[in-house]
């Protein structure tokens, strides 16, 4: 099969000829449809996650079940399905809690790999998942069943993008009706926290970006208001739209720790910020000793979202003309064009490129 490999951080995908071993015990094999480039993707070929190489990148995706490894019950041969990097091994001490999306068990495909090139080097899947290959292995825990009309560019979004800036706003703060909220950055995954506010009555909800086509989107996406993050004082613009409060909920939906510091001075005295982007590892920011009022930074992990249970609601929100999927997608590229997708998102020209295979 044919995969965009990663050989050099900072360099231009290869596009090549690799192997694929079969699924193991509990492994799904996938033939993917669709594979969104997503930020995360853009950091893990820069080398600032810390992952290794040679790696194939690709994580939000949708696909049809082609193989099914021993043991697999909850999806069967010809299923299409969301495939997404969160797995779960239902035994830790998260996922029977009920916080799957925290999962610490092992998972054989964290530490092994089923993708080799043709020298027969191992290549690593990105969040054990690899989908920027026209097949891929992953753990049955990272697959659910969608409706087979579910158009797959757009299940393919609800994988990573929509999960996470959604559950961020509806999981993680369970934010209140009619409450204040902001979102700083609007990218794709920002989008879905606007859209995420919409959908649990809040207002005002206030968009924060340094591009005007990216604000014009977040209002076309449920936003109130567009804040330009590179203002004289976008903090100060935030306090006058909340009658001098400042915001109940700020959600930071781009791995910037600047963009961060700065949502903090827009929190009100009960404000609680989420950090929904991955900034850089082993960057710190600074908060004032003296706070007062009750002020909370926390972070989100893919939304909180409990794939098996939240996919099939997002795809009926969708099919019922309550959740923007189609409005995501700037443009479609075969897998041989990924740089030029890839390229595109870096400077800000998309929303979200999605591969098609």
């Amino acid at each position: 099969m044919k995969a965009a490999v990663c050989y050099e951080f900072g360099k231009p995908l290869v596009v090549e000829d690799v192997t694929l071993d079969p699924p193991k015990k509990g492994e799904v094999k996938v033939r993917m449809g669709a594979t969104a480039v997503c930020h995360s993707d853009i950091h893990t070929i820069r080398g600032e996650l810390g992952n290794r190489i040679p790696v194939v990148p690709g994580h939000e995706s949708a696909g049809f079940v082609e193989e099914l490894g021993e043991g697999v019950t909850t999806v069967k041969k010809g299923d299409t399905v969301v495939l997404s990097l969160l797995s779960s091994c239902r035994r830790c001490v998260q996922c029977v809690s009920g916080r799957p999306w925290l999962c610490e068990g092992k998972m054989p495909l964290a530490t092994e790999s089923r993708l080799h090139n043709k020298k027969g080097q191992m290549l690593y899947a990105m969040t054990r998942t690899g989908s920027f290959a026209e097949f891929a292995v992953v753990d049955e825990s990272q697959v659910v069943a969608v409706p087979k009309d579910m158009p797959i560019d757009r299940a393919a979004l609800l994988a990573c993008g929509v999960i996470t800036g959604f559950g961020a706003v509806v999981n993680r703060a369970q934010v209140r009706p009619m409450s204040s909220v902001v979102v700083i950055g609007c990218g794709g995954v920002g989008l879905n926290s606007v859209q995420g506010a919409v959908a649990c009555g809040a207002n005002p909800i206030m968009a924060v970006d340094v591009l005007d086509n990216k604000l014009d989107a977040a209002k076309r996406f449920g936003a109130t208001h567009g804040v330009r993050g590179d203002g004289k004082d976008p903090a100060k613009d935030i306090k006058e739209l909340t009658e001098g409060r400042g915001a109940d909920y700020v959600f930071v939906t781009v791995g910037n720790l600047a963009a961060v510091q700065q949502g903090f001075t827009m929190l009100g005295p009960r404000g609680l910020e989420v950090v929904v982007g991955l900034p850089p590892r082993g960057g710190t920011i600074t908060v004032p000793g003296f706070m007062p009022g009750e002020r909370t930074i926390t972070s989100s992990n893919m939304g909180s979202t409990k794939l098996s249970v939240e996919i099939p609601k997002l795809v009926a929100l969708y099919q019922t003309g309550r959740l923007k999927l189609d409005e995501l997608i700037t443009a479609r590229y075969p897998l041989e064009k990924i740089n030029e997708a890839i390229e595109a998102v870096e400077k800000g020209q998309a929303l979200r490129n999605v591969i098609m295979f």
